[in-house]
C-alpha cells in the first residue's frame, strides 16, 4: 500500500488531551510498551474520526497491523465516550442560558433495503436519530444516544427523556414543527401550508425561524467529522462515536 503524508483540520489542544487520557489508562492498567506511543496511538485516533480514514489504510501510515489499529482505536473511543455529559449535567449547563435549541439529525449509514427500523422516511435513507440541544449561539451543548431512523424526533425526544429533563427544569425550548405536541416547555411553529396561515401566524412562524437558525452550526459540529457523514460500522457502536466527538468538541470549546 503507498503511504501519502495527511492533515487533520484539528488543533493541538485535542491531541494532547486525548494523549493525557491515554497515558492514565495505560498506568491504571500496568501498560508497559505498545507499537505506538501515547501521542501517536492519539493522531490515529483523531485521524480516523476526522478523516473517516478505513482501518487498513491507518494501519499502513502507522506501521501497525490492522487488528492493532482497530484495537487501538476502540480503547480511545472508549475513554472519551465515558467522559461525554450526561442529559442532567447539558441540563444544568442549559439552565444558565436564556433558551435552549432542540432538533434532530440523522447519522447515514451503509444498510440494505430490508433494514427497514434504520430507514427514515423523511430523509429517504438509512440511518440513525440522535437529538441535539444547542445554546442560543448555535454551541453544542449535548447529543443523545443513537436510535433507528425510522424513530421520529418527538418519540426519540420522549424515549431520551430530554422533554421531561426541560419541563422540569422549566428551561424554554425551541424547536421546528416534528416536535408537535412535545408539551408546553417546547415551542414549535404553526403547521399547515403557508399560503393556509394568517399573517400572524407567518409572522410568529418567520420569528421562529430566525430564532432556530442558529441550531446548524450545532448539527455541523457532527457532521464536519467524516466518519459520521457515512458510518459502515455495527450501529450498536455509533453511540460511543457520538459521545467521543462531543466529548472533544467541549474540550475544545472550554
Amino acid at each position: 500500500m503507498l503511504v501519502y503524508p495527511s492533515g487533520l483540520d484539528l488543533s493541538s489542544s485535542h491531541l494532547r488531551f486525548l494523549t493525557a487520557r491515554i497515558r492514565e489508562r495505560r498506568r491504571a492498567i500496568g501498560s508497559r510498551w505498545r507499537r505506538l506511543s501515547a501521542g501517536r496511538q492519539a493522531l490515529l485516533t483523531l485521524a480516523h474520526l476526522r478523516n473517516g480514514h478505513p482501518y487498513a489504510q491507518l494501519a499502513a501510515e502507522f506501521g501497525i497491523g490492522t487488528t492493532t489499529a482497530y484495537r487501538y482505536i476502540a480503547e480511545a473511543v472508549d475513554l472519551l465516550a465515558a467522559l461525554a455529559p450526561t442529559l442532567e449535567q447539558a441540563v444544568r449547563e442549559a439552565s444558565r442560558k436564556a433558551f435552549v435549541l432542540l432538533d434532530g439529525t440523522l447519522l447515514p449509514i451503509d444498510r440494505i433495503a430490508a433494514d427497514r427500523p434504520f430507514y427514515s422516511g423523511k430523509h429517504k435513507r438509512h440511518g440513525m436519530n440522535v437529538q441535539i440541544l444547542a445554546d442560543p449561539a448555535g454551541r453544542l451543548l449535548w447529543a443523545s444516544p443513537a436510535l433507528a431512523g425510522a424513530i421520529h424526533d418527538i418519540r426519540a425526544a420522549r424515549e431520551h427523556g430530554i422533554l421531561h429533563a426541560l419541563t422540569s427544569a422549566g428551561i424554554p425550548c425551541w424547536a421546528d414543527k416534528g416536535y408537535q405536541g412535545a408539551g408546553p416547555a417546547v415551542r414549535v411553529p404553526f403547521r399547515g401550508r403557508w399560503e393556509n396561515l394568517s399573517e400572524g401566524q407567518q409572522a410568529v412562524n418567520r420569528s421562529q425561524a430566525k430564532i432556530r437558525a442558529p441550531v446548524e452550526p450545532a448539527v455541523a459540529t457532527l457532521k464536519n467529522w467524516r466518519l459520521l457523514r457515512k458510518l459502515r460500522c455495527s450501529t450498536t457502536r455509533i453511540t460511543r462515536l457520538v459521545q467521543t466527538v462531543l466529548t472533544l468538541h467541549l474540550t475544545r470549546s472550554n
